[in-house]
């Protein structure tokens, strides 16, 4: 019983961490292209910040990750 609890655990934990991420990722990038339609000439520093963005934003869906593998199997 245990067992099934933890799996039910680990689910919960990576895809109600995950749902925060993806939702910040999809905003992110629609804003991005609004700002590239508005004005193309800043597609370098729009591009840069973007992908720094979206490496912040995965980082939360690793933490996420690393607890439902801790619930998992601890």
């Amino acid at each position: 019983m245990e067992g099934n609890l933890s799996s039910i655990g680990a689910g919960m934990a990576i895809g109600l961490g995950a749902l925060g991420p993806g939702l910040g990722i999809g905003m992110l990038a629609a804003k991005a292209m609004e700002s590239l339609g508005r004005n193309p000439e800043a597609a370098g520093p729009i591009q840069q910040n973007m992908i720094l963005a979206i490496a912040f934003t995965e980082a939360i869906a690793i933490y996420a990750l690393v607890v439902a593998v801790i619930i998992k199997f601890v």
